[in-house]
């Protein structure tokens, strides 16, 4: 079996693998190895692109910057992105490939065995350790044939493997067991371990189901994570967004944003610098929800983005918009919710929904068309508030013109981005990533007329949740069993009472 890689499975989607996964890729860096992400298999709206002009998952990118380490395709091979809930676009290093339905795809998925493992043969060749997270569970039986994304990767290059299981779901031990007990002998020999994840209360009164499920399954429990309060790291997708999630604390003095969360919203990772910011509460305005008073709204990009627009007809929110700028609020479109404010946004070939033609907000004179071809690449350059530096990422299907392109949000190096309006009061860029650097954030807020918050560094705060989260990991699981390869973190013990 593999002594340079260790794979997270999970019970569950969301139990904790992606989080994990970053921590014990950060434990390993700072005990002086040269560790790297990867994940067969992702699917998830929120993505980013490389510096080679590659799309991967924001989990690996979080991972790789755990790692120390700039993201590349290679940490995720295969990226799927769902446009319905039954198709998805195909992503193969970095590449759009297909557009498939979840039968279609089910077939395919044995001709991808062979490029993922090359992905994680060049990652190998260039680290000493790799840390490797799943996919949703091992003990789907109805994908089980074929599969790339858990034990069927894990066999074909066999390396070990650790479960984890989320306690706060409830049932941590059916969880456990029941997946244990659904996986071939071959595939329970290959797990090393359980994990069990964001655990409250007294850790030694979990001591007798611990014990049962090691006599039931021959396995140790190697450690029983806390649940960390406060603890702000990138979420992986949109669907783990709550509806609402605003602060109340100290309300009136801070600066009010209101995203609207529309079904196929995507990149929302973008709002992780104002969610991680002290001064300012964001709400994600849900289903059925109003728009409530707030100083910013903002539209978050789409992977369909007509759709998502007759979603926002549909929630009343348009003229909601229209009486929030009536008061003088400020409006900001990113990618998607770019497009969505202009007149029109057609899709004549049906690349991302049903072929035609959509009406758009009319807040800006721009006129959209979904073209087959994305658009991937990093840029940088100046904010046309204030020359604010901004560094990000595009990613999009669509192409704009219009006279509105005239007054620009940004310049980067390719020339001019998106657009302000004339009354000032909107703005609209493809750049995603627009509020990670702090001089730009604090240019935006200003342009709202907020002047009382301090300058927020993001990426410094991002780092040291990850060192928190890593700490907490060295301090709770039993490294030395984890690891008994590593020779770095032999003598590391956890201080777990169990």
């Amino acid at each position: 079996m593999l002594k340079n890689a260790l794979m997270i499975q999970g019970t569950t989607s969301n139990a904790g693998k992606s989080i994990l996964t970053a921590g014990l890729c950060r434990l390993l860096k700072n005990r002086a190895v040269n560790v790297a992400p990867f994940k067969p298999q992702n699917m998830a709206l929120n993505s980013f692109v490389t510096i080679g002009g590659g799309e991967i998952g924001r989990a690996q990118v979080l991972q790789a910057f755990a790692c120390g380490k700039e993201p590349h395709t290679d940490m995720n091979p295969v990226l799927l992105k769902p446009t319905t809930d039954t198709g998805s676009q195909i992503i193969l290093n970095g590449q759009v490939i297909a557009q498939m339905g979840a039968r279609q795809y089910h077939q395919f998925k044995s001709k991808l065995l062979n490029p993922v493992c090359e992905a994680f043969a060049r990652l190998a060749a260039q680290h000493q350790f790799i840390m490797i997270e799943g996919a949703g569970s091992p003990a789907e039986i109805n994908l089980r044939e074929n599969d790339i994304a858990n034990m069927g990767f894990a066999e074909a290059i066999d390396c070990p493997v650790l479960l984890v299981a989320d306690i706060e779901r409830g049932g941590v031990f059916a969880h456990l067991y029941g997946t244990f007990a659904l996986l071939s002998q071959s595939e329970q020999q290959r797990i090393r371990g359980f994990i069990i994840n964001r655990f409250r209360g007294d850790v030694s009164l979990l001591k007798s189901g611990i014990d049962w499920l090691h006599e039931k399954t021959g396995k140790p429990t190697l450690g029983v994570v806390p649940f960390l309060n406060n603890l702000r790291l990138d979420a992986e997708d949109s669907l783990s967004r709550n509806s609402s999630t605003k602060s109340t604390e100290e309300g009136s003095k801070k600066f009010r944003i209101s995203v609207l969360v529309t079904p196929k919203m995507s990149n929302d990772s973008d709002i992780e610098p104002l969610l991680a910011n002290p001064d300012i509460a964001v709400e994600f305005v849900g289903d059925g929800k109003a728009i409530e008073a707030c100083d910013l709204i903002i539209l978050c990009g789409s992977k369909s983005v007509r759709s998502d627009l007759a979603y926002i007809r549909s929630q009343g929110w348009i003229d909601e918009i229209h009486r929030h700028l009536r008061y003088g609020g400020k409006l900001i479109g990113i990618c998607g919710g770019f497009q969505m404010l202009g007149k029109t946004i057609s899709d004549p070939s049906g690349v991302e929904s049903v072929a035609g033609c959509s009406d758009g907000l009319g807040l800006l004179d721009l006129h959209t068309e979904i073209k087959s071809s994305k658009i991937l690449k990093r840029v940088s350059g100046k904010l046309c508030l204030e020359d604010a530096l901004i560094e990000g990422y595009e990613i999009h299907m669509g192409q704009s013109q219009g006279s509105a392109l005239e007054n620009p949000a940004v310049v980067t190096e390719y020339g001019r981005d998106g657009a302000m309006s004339n009354d000032n009061q909107i703005m609209g860029t493809y750049i995603h990533g627009i509020f990670d650097r702090k001089e730009t954030l604090q240019a935006v807020l200003r342009w709202c007329g907020f002047n009382k918050h301090q300058a927020f560094d993001f990426q410094l705060f991002r780092e040291s949740q990850i060192e928190r989260l890593a700490d907490c990991l060295s301090d709770n699981l039993e490294l030395n069993l984890i690891f008994p390869d590593q020779g770095a973190l032999a003598s590391a013990t956890c201080s777990s009472n169990f």
